[in-house]
Formats: structure tokens, C-alpha cells, sequence
């Protein structure tokens, strides 16, 4: 990379083919830079506070509904806006990364809306981004097509309503740098998906739809109000035009889901329970307490007791405001070579999205086309000719601090296989990332970014607490090797180095991302 240039600049490092030109159009890149400018301030300071709060954390403090807006939470008065006509009914979302064969397929696949992902199922390589931005823009405009395995893919008459969800407040995208800095990841993505396509989407009776990732408390959330209030200003919209859906995929965030609702009330449209990052948080933010220390992942379901808790605040909290309550993403995924594999995968799939369906939920995820049908059945057996399920207002469900908190209560042990299951998922996934992948089918489960964050975070948590030895985990990492070639040894090499470092790296993206292109 060369040098950083003069203040004042907007710098583009990347090449990605004929995409580039038509995504980072110069009003395309000022707008990029308009919203970094104003913003990159509030995003620091965002990110510091998330380090002291840590440091906090690391010292025994413990994290608790916050004092200082309990009149806020014990107005029941207020309710955040009406949702759009296409997002009423949410009853079954897939997701999955931004490439054009799974666009078309996902918005073909019969879900009522599809998330492209430019986050845990996408590895950020330049490339991706900008051809991702690329297809979105096609896709908007009905001009999406994909040849492959002497096929045509192309996009049919009904299709699913688009959501999409940039990265997350604490990744940089290193190929645009503004006045010498890179930009966020986040605005980047926001800035193009808005740019290109929020006129058109509003003029086919929609609108800009985004899924707002990582998220841990409110202050978080008004930050994303205000790039969506700016990006509506400079783009003349009306007001309130970009809708959001917020995942609560950090345990800090489960203590303020009123706050961030109201910090988005013109705009949002509702809460998704991200269970899979919601897990890794747990371990990242107790990772010096033993009394945090969790079994196998196979073992930590939404049916122990903190997850539990979790989800049902979270549809309390919904209801409760007028908005959806989403579920999350079942891992399993089918495999069409294998009837057996897919059999048990749709049974689980089944069972899952059921008890969803019981507790209040809206809708929820899927990962793979073969899956809408099992899921949209599990709702439909609950929901009727009923758009959502709103109108329940579990008021039954009685969630503190204690319950949020309660991990001690889940059962189980650290074994060999889950060390093993951890390992080979880490430097298998990482693999696959590195090579450009960023959702991959492993043993017949659909791993992301924020499954493999639970399988080195676990390992790190297990080797500071004693559970396992550096000898067991180095042993097992070299069996699993004994199974791969030798394009895996630097994602062995990743893997070791955010599962055993000494200090705990908080994002496993931030040192892979370094060595993408």
C-alpha cells in the first residue's frame, strides 16, 4: 500500500474489475466521503467506549439494565413506526452472501425477504465488496443474471423483498481511504447500497431495507439514526425512508433492546435474536470468569436457561413496541447427496423454527433455499392467515439481570470431540475465507464468521480456565491437519494465533483481514 496522501482526498487502493467503475462512481465516492467525515468521530468514540467497557468488564463488573433510562422502558406509551407494506409479513428470511448465483437463487427461493449479507457470511475481499454492490444494484433494477454449470440464472416474477446488512462499527475498509484514513466498513457498505438503489426501491413501492449487525448498547444505535438521517438529507428522500432491523446479537445490547428501539423509532422494524454472535459475546465479554466458562457449542442450545431468557425479553420487548421479533439461523443445511443428512437437517430445522413460532416470534432465518418450505410450514401451523403474531404481547415473561446472566445453569462438559469439532470448523472455515468464502457448509452445517468465532473463543476461554492444555489443543489441531492440505497452514497458523493467544484478539475478521488483498 503506499503512502497515506494529504488530508482533504478520497483514495481508491483496490482493483475489481469493470464493477468498480459502475459502483464508485465519483457521486458515489462523495458520498462515501461526506458521511465518513461526519461520522468517523462518533464511530471512535463508540469504539473507545466499547475498550473501556471491557477493561470494566475484565475488572467484575457486571452488566445491568440501565439506571439512568428506566423511565423510558416504564413508558408504555410510545411505539415505534408502522412497518412497510413488503415487511409485514417476515414470517421465513434467508440469508447469505452478496454473489449473484445466491442472490437470484435466495430471492427465487419462495422466503418472504432475503438479507444479502456483506458481513459474517461474506469475506471481505475488495472484489466481493464491489461486485457485491455490483449485483445488488442489477438485482434492484430486475437486470440480475448469473451463467453457470449450462445454466441461466435469472430473477423470476415474485421475488423476495431485499434487506441488507453491512459490516459492523468496528471493521475498516483498507482499500478507501478519506483524507488518509480508512473508511468505515460500515458506511462504505450503507453508502453504496443507498446510493445507487434508494430512489429506485422507493419508486417500486419499497424502500432501503438494512440489517444493523454487532450492535451492544443504544449510543450505538444513534449513531446509525444519524447516517440515516444524513444519507436521507443529501439524497432528498423522505425522511424515515430507510428502515432498520436490528440484530441483538451482543449480550450488552440484550440490556438495552428498549433504548435501541427508541433510539430508531421513525425507522425501525424490529429486533432479530442473532443467536450464534449473541453466544460468542457471552464468552468475549466474561472471558476472565470462570463462572462463564461454557461446554461444547453442541450442547449450548436456546434451550438453556440464558438463551432461553434472551429470546423471550426480546419478543416481550418487540410486542411490547409494535415491531417484529425475528428468529435467528438454525446451522443445519441439507445435503442433496445425502437423503439421510438431509432428512435429520429438515427434522432439526423443524423442530427449531417450532419452538420459535411457540414463543412469539414473527419470522425467522434460513440459510438455504431447501429450507423455506419446513420453515414457512412451522409458522404457518402458528400464524394463520395472520400477517405476524404482534398482537402477543408476552407479558408473561419475567427476564432480570439474573436470567440474562444465568450461564452457570447450562449443563455439560468440555470433551475431546468438542475440542476437535472447534478446531477443525476454525481452520476449515478460515480456509475457505481466506480463499474469498465467507459461508461455508461444514459436516453438514452452515458455519459463518460468527461460528467460528465461537469455536476459537471457546478454545481460548477453555485454555485460560484450565479445561484444556496448550499440549491437547496443538495435538488435536495437528490431527485435524493430518486431514487437510497444505493451503490450510496459514489458516492453522490464524487459528492458533485467536484461539491461544496470550492476550484475547476481540475479532478474529480484524487479523484475517489483513491478509486478504
Amino acid at each position: 500500500m503506499s503512502s497515506a496522501p494529504p488530508p482533504g482526498t478520497v483514495r481508491v487502493l483496490g482493483d475489481a474489475g469493470p464493477a468498480q467503475e459502475e459502483v464508485l462512481t465519483e457521486g458515489a465516492l462523495r458520498f462515501v466521503a461526506q458521511l465518513e467525515r461526519r461520522l468517523r468521530p462518533g464511530r471512535a468514540a463508540i469504539l473507545e467506549d466499547r475498550r473501556q467497557r471491557q477493561l470494566r468488564l475484565d475488572r467484575g463488573e457486571v452488566p445491568d439494565f440501565l439506571a439512568a433510562t428506566r423511565a423510558l422502558r416504564d413508558d408504555r406509551g410510545w411505539r415505534v413506526a408502522a412497518p412497510p407494506a413488503d415487511l409485514v409479513d417476515r414470517r421465513v428470511e434467508i440469508t447469505g452472501p452478496v454473489d449473484a448465483k445466491m442472490l437470484i437463487n435466495a430471492l427465487n427461493s419462495g422466503a418472504r425477504t432475503y438479507m444479502a449479507d456483506f458481513e459474517d457470511a461474506n469475506s471481505p475481499t475488495w472484489p466481493n465488496c464491489v461486485v457485491g454492490q455490483a449485483n445488488l444494484r442489477a438485482a434492484v433494477r430486475r437486470e440480475l443474471e448469473f451463467e453457470g454449470g449450462g445454466r441461466t440464472y435469472r430473477l423470476g416474477k415474485n421475488v423476495a423483498t431485499l434487506l441488507v446488512r453491512p459490516r459492523g462499527w468496528h471493521l475498516p475498509e483498507k482499500h478507501m481511504l478519506v483524507d488518509g484514513q480508512a473508511v468505515s466498513a460500515s458506511l462504505f457498505d450503507f453508502a453504496l447500497f443507498i446510493y445507487h438503489n434508494a430512489r429506485e426501491l422507493l419508486a417500486a413501492g419499497s424502500g432501503p431495507y438494512l440489517y444493523l449487525p454487532k450492535l451492544e448498547g443504544h449510543l450505538e444505535a444513534r449513531l446509525w439514526e444519524e447516517a440515516c438521517r444524513l444519507a436521507e438529507e443529501e439524497l432528498q428522500i423522505p425522511s424515515g425512508s430507510i428502515r432498520v432491523t436490528v440484530l441483538i446479537e451482543n449480550i450488552l445490547a440484550a440490556f438495552e433492546m428498549e433504548e435501541i428501539l427508541f433510539e430508531l423509532r421513525d425507522r425501525a422494524t424490529g429486533l432479530n435474536a442473532g443467536r450464534w454472535d449473541y453466544l460468542f459475546s457471552v464468552i468475549r465479554k466474561f472471558r476472565l470468569d470462570p463462572a462463564y466458562v461454557l461446554p461444547d457449542r453442541s450442547l449450548v442450545t436456546m434451550a438453556v436457561p440464558f438463551m432461553r431468557s434472551y429470546a423471550e425479553l426480546l419478543v416481550r420487548v418487540c410486542h411490547g413496541r409494535g415491531t417484529h421479533a425475528m428468529g435467528g439461523m438454525a446451522a443445519f443445511v441439507p445435503n442433496r447427496r445425502d437423503p439421510e443428512v438431509t432428512a435429520r437437517a429438515l427434522q432439526a430445522v423443524a423442530l427449531d423454527k417450532e419452538r420459535e413460532a411457540s414463543q412469539g416470534f414473527d419470522g425467522t432465518w434460513v440459510a438455504h433455499p431447501d429450507l423455506v418450505p419446513v420453515a414457512t410450514q412451522a409458522f404457518d401451523r402458528v400464524l394463520g392467515a395472520r400477517p405476524n403474531q404482534l398482537e402477543r404481547s408476552r407479558e408473561d415473561v419475567e427476564v432480570g439481570r439474573e436470567q440474562l446472566l444465568a450461564v452457570a445453569l447450562t449443563e455439560g462438559t468440555v470433551s475431546p470431540q468438542g475440542l476437535r469439532t472447534n478446531c477443525s470448523v476454525g481452520i476449515r472455515y478460515l480456509g475457505s475465507w481466506l480463499q474469498g468464502s465467507g459461508a461455508v457448509a461444514i459436516d453438514n452445517l452452515m458455519e459463518d464468521a460468527a461460528t467460528a468465532e465461537i469455536s476459537r473463543s471457546q478454545i481460548w476461554q477453555w485454555l485460560r480456565h484450565g479445561r484444556i492444555s496448550r499440549e491437547e489443543l496443538e495435538a488435536t489441531e495437528a490431527e485435524v491437519m493430518a486431514g487437510l492440505g497444505e493451503e490450510f497452514q496459514l489458516a492453522r497458523q490464524l487459528f492458533h494465533q485467536v484461539a491461544a493467544g496470550d492476550d484475547f484478539v476481540e475479532f478474529l475478521t480484524l487479523p484475517a483481514y489483513q491478509l486478504l488483498e
